[in-house]
């Protein structure tokens, strides 16, 4: 089983964050007689499915072998993003004299204040997942330790075996390195790791130009690293709309990034504290030297020592857990939710399927994952938010669509905030106002999406959202220009005319 990497460096801050999501001194609770649900993994998933399913009465037991909290807490949401407010600021300030202000120098940040603040943030928003919250506020049995199960309805934790009625596998994943020669010898960084940094790296290799390779690379690029980002693709976020993924490529290599893309890596090797990338580009090589090198190429579920076979679940080394549209798994007594059994690896995403899991285990199996609207954003500046279909995926299954895109410079907020890299792009069912999908390109992108996403979640198309009232001005209102760019669509030749006389008869 992969150990996991301690937390450091071990200040104030990350000594509040252990006492609350992994306390030395925890006793695991003796409770005889069978739960009406256990829970295995206290990563976002886990914790809602635990905290709803408590809060309607069930009995619950809480497993987690590491941190409560998992991935977003820890290692992913939370302290990315801290960074990556930090490493804004850094940019906004050197851009000062653009906006009229006095130019400020162009050394980079603090980083180990930066770094600093993140660790305080964490803990701060540790309570929230505090064990002893879950144990003395909302009732939850809190086990730590390792949970294997040893039969359909039974599952041992710590030497002590917990009976079930019902049971949830939520133990996420992890990430995934690729079989690259001479990687585990040099070794490397993943989001579990990063955050650990005090120092800067004077040169950071990122293997992979998706999400997470995206944010990193051009937040430790701000905040004064050398950055080269490597990437088999031949452009950035292959998986997002390709006019996002191209004005976040043109953002990373105005910020200084160096894009390797389209490119093989052939080995890594270790010379010292230095660490020399070996690459392939149509049939030329390459050597970058750096001091680090970031993997964020995939995940990998954590199925590893839970004794699936003995409970009769079906899993897949790559895919996860097996679940059906209910996330019930091949054992229907036994559910899974969130980054170990979904293609949607959001903490949005464990929390909206914990809920379906709570409804489908102790009550009546009506919630299905495939009803979900499910938006998702990658943080890099500016932003890219997306909900529903791409327009190719629309015509893949045979909808023919209308496409309502607005440029953020003719957006007047954006042009004020200096922030008109961007868009807004709307994909209707050809012949009407129903939202299929959307992509959101700004630097709030994230804020933004929600409302198109309320929209399609509510059955309320472009019409409404034109009859409703944007406050002026804000970048917001691109989505309104969207609309608007509908309804323009719909003046026929003929009903212009008819406009027209209409309006020579009123006069």
């Amino acid at each position: 089983m992969t150990p996991f990497p301690p937390v450091s460096p071990l200040d104030e801050y990350n000594r509040t964050l252990l006492d609350n999501v992994r306390p030395e001194d925890w006793k695991n609770p003796k409770r005889a007689g069978r739960y009406n649900l256990v829970v295995v993994g206290a990563g976002s998933a886990g914790l809602i499915t635990a905290a709803i399913a408590a809060g309607l009465g069930a009995r619950v037991a809480l497993i987690e072998r590491h941190l409560l909290g998992g991935d977003c807490l820890n290692v992913g949401c939370v302290p990315s993003k801290a960074v990556i407010r930090a490493s804004r600021l850094v940019a906004e300030a050197r851009r000062a004299a653009e906006l009229g202000l006095l130019r400020v120098s162009e050394e980079p940040g603090d980083f180990a204040k930066a770094m600093q603040r993140m660790r305080r943030v964490r803990a701060q928003i540790s309570a929230e997942d505090a064990a002893l919250r879950y144990r003395d506020e909302l009732g939850i049995d809190v086990y730590r330790g390792e949970a294997r199960f040893t039969g359909p309805d039974r599952l041992e934790v710590s030497g002590d075996t917990l009976r079930f009625k019902k049971a949830v596998i939520a133990t996420g994943a992890r990430a995934a390195a690729p079989p690259i020669q001479g990687l585990e010898d040099a070794g490397y960084l993943t989001n579990e790791t990063l955050f650990n940094l005090t120092e800067c790296p004077r040169r950071l290799g990122v293997v992979g130009g998706g999400p997470i390779g995206c944010e990193m690379a051009q937040a430790f690029r701000r905040l004064g690293a050398e950055v080269v980002v490597f990437d088999m693709a031949p452009h950035v976020l292959v998986r997002e709309d390709a006019d996002a993924a191209a004005i976040v490529q043109q953002a990373l290599l105005r910020d200084g990034v160096r894009l390797v893309l389209g490119c093989q890596l052939d080995r890594i090797e270790k010379r010292g504290n230095e660490k020399a990338v070996h690459v392939r580009c149509h049939d030329q090589s390459e050597e970058f030297v750096v001091d680090e090198i970031l993997v964020a190429v995939g995940r990998a579920p954590n199925l590893e020592g839970l004794g699936l076979e003995a409970a009769g679940v079906e899993a897949d080394p790559k895919r996860g857990v097996r679940v059906d549209d209910h996330l019930r798994t091949t054992n229907k007594r036994i559910f899974a939710a969130g980054d170990i059994c979904m293609d949607w690896k959001f903490t949005h995403a464990a929390d909206a399927a914990a809920k379906i899991v709570v409804q489908n285990a102790l009550f009546f199996p009506t919630k299905k994952l495939s009803d979900l609207v499910m938006p998702w954003c990658t943080y890099t500046d500016p932003e890219v938010a997306h909900v529903g279909l791409y327009e190719n995926q629309a015509r893949e299954r045979g909808i023919e669509v209308d496409t309502f895109k607005v440029p953020l410079s003719e957006v007047n907020r954006a042009v004020a905030d200096g922030e008109e890299d961007g868009f807004v792009k709307i994909v209707v069912k050809r012949g009407s106002d129903r939202i299929l999908g959307a992509t959101v390109v700004a630097a709030h992108a994230g804020e933004m999406i929600s409302e198109i996403s309320l929209a399609m979640v509510g059955k309320l198309g472009l019409s409404t959202i034109l009859n409703t009232i944007h406050p002026y001005p804000t970048q917001a209102e691109g989505i309104k220009r969207a609309a608007g760019l509908w309804i323009r669509g719909r003046m026929t030749p003929r009903l212009k005319r008819l406009l027209e006389v209409w309006m020579l008869l009123r006069r």
